[in-house]
């Protein structure tokens, strides 16, 4: 069916007949429809840079498994300029343990030319995958953003950025799905389009018809391993709230309010005898937590969470997921038949101690003699790790991959009391301590290690 179709098009518009007048009107169209896309390059282009980051990131072992230390690799991106004094928002892929970050600016609309700036991280989300990156400058063309919710299916998007390196790639589509969940029960959902994205696309923009941002480029479903029409990004409102919270704390306190949240099944309800074959039923509410305070029991069904029904577990974990700590939501319930409504705390969800690599990859310090990158036990270290036994110490973050022949054993999460019995409350001691050795002597680290205190002990090379 495509051949006929195509000659029948190239007739129409090659006529100079009947046909041909008919065709002038489609003409027209097609001329003001590229006419409109390039006068949104032009307004666009500038509000969109290249990002070009040296990274220190996990090395693979055999069977794909991290091989416990780190390694040097060179990396590309895209970035959305959101505040004229230099704030860029991105991809946190794009720079999470990034070393050094370098920003390409168009200098205006219609020149090739780019100027090159270094900048820093302000903060990252990994959850969401989004970062805040600044370079110092000042009267930058920010990009204006669009309500996310008020987009359609079918809207006309174009997607802007560096793909494969390739600079200043303007690709077009439409939104393909305005909330797009990529597993059952995840609680965050994007924005599909069909615009062409491909690696290095990340971190750039996918743009209305009137060139605001609607969302920040993220990833693609994919066979080949280039763009096959499935393309996914963040949607702006997530992503400014993001990048709100980025710019005042220098990350997001990611909120948990303790439950455990299971869909309420027509063969459940039956069986537990619920008054309601649909909503969401609490299966645990975890000691401690925000849940537990505000008096919710095991058993209970969730219709509705700050007013808006609740029919799936993903329903409750997508609302709680945009919430931070410090905040608070309203469940309306049913507890033995009763309508009951709590006003839960949403409190900071407990960190991930393979935070600590990018951590340490940003700011950690080397101990040559140790082979191993530490942080001081501060507020940005400490809920990242269990439970521990002192109020002092040294943590290990990472073991970086050109001095992993001098490390004894140490590995990311590892707390350092002490060196040969010496405690040791900052790195300046540690290192002092390392370095009033020589080669050969003895050392005999006193470590916390899975709630368990440790000796590694080994002759200083």
């Amino acid at each position: 069916m495509r051949q006929p179709i195509v000659l029948a098009a190239f007739v129409l518009v090659g006529s100079t007949g009947v046909l041909g007048q008919q065709a002038r009107p489609v003409h027209k169209a097609l001329e003001e429809f590229s006419t409109g896309v390039e006068a949104v390059a032009r307004l666009a282009r500038p509000g969109v840079v290249d990002i070009s980051v040296e990274v220190r990131t996990a090395a693979e072992g055999s069977l794909g498994r991290k091989a416990g230390f780190l390694v040097e690799q060179q990396a590309h991106g895209s970035g959305v300029i959101i505040d004229p004094n230099g704030y860029i928002l991105t991809n946190a892929h794009v720079v999470n343990g990034a070393r050094k970050i370098e920003v390409g600016l168009y200098a205006d609309s219609t020149k090739d030319g780019m100027r090159t700036l270094p900048a820093k991280l302000v903060g990252l989300d990994r959850d969401l995958d989004l970062a805040v990156i600044r370079i110092e400058a000042t009267g930058l063309p920010a990009l204006t953003l669009v309500d996310s919710d008020t987009l359609k299916q079918g809207q006309f998007v174009m997607a802007l950025g560096s793909p494969l390196g390739l600079e200043n790639t303007l690709t077009v589509g439409i939104v393909s799905a305005v909330r797009r969940y990529l597993k059952p029960e995840d609680p965050m959902w994007y924005l599909q389009t069909d615009a062409p994205i491909n690696p290095g696309n990340s971190g750039g923009a996918l743009l209305d018809a009137k060139g605001r941002l609607a969302g920040i480029n993220t990833l693609i479903m994919t066979q080949s391993g280039g763009s096959e029409g499935i393309g996914f990004a963040i949607p702006s409102n997530i992503a400014k709230r993001t990048y709100d919270l980025i710019r005042r704390d220098g990350r997001v306190k990611r909120g948990a309010i303790g439950v455990l949240p299971e869909t309420v099944t027509p063969t459940l309800a039956k069986a537990l005898g619920l008054p309601v074959t649909h909503g969401v039923i609490l299966s645990d509410v975890l000691p401690e937590g925000g849940a537990e305070a505000a008096d919710l029991e095991p058993g209970d069904v969730v219709t509705a969470i700050d007013g808006r029904p609740v029919r799936h577990s993903r329903d409750l974990a997508s609302a709680i997921y945009q919430k931070t700590a410090g905040e608070s939501v309203t469940l309306e319930i049913l507890r033995d038949g009763q309508k009951m409504t709590k006003t839960v705390a949403v409190t900071e969800r407990p960190g991930e101690p393979e935070r600590l690599e990018e951590i340490a990859a940003v700011s950690g310090s080397l101990v040559r003699r140790l082979g191993a990158l530490v942080l001081p036990l501060d507020d940005k270290v400490t809920p990242l790790l269990p439970d521990i036994r002192r109020l002092y110490g040294v943590v290990v973050g990472a073991v970086p991959a050109e001095f992993a022949g001098r490390n004894p054993g140490l590995i990311a999460g590892d707390v350092i009391y002490s060196v040969n019995g010496k405690k040791v409350e900052t790195i300046q001691q540690l290192v002092d301590e390392m370095y009033a050795r020589k080669a050969g002597d003895p050392i005999a680290l006193q470590i916390e290690r899975s709630h368990q205190l440790i000796y590694i002990a080994f002759e200083l090379q």
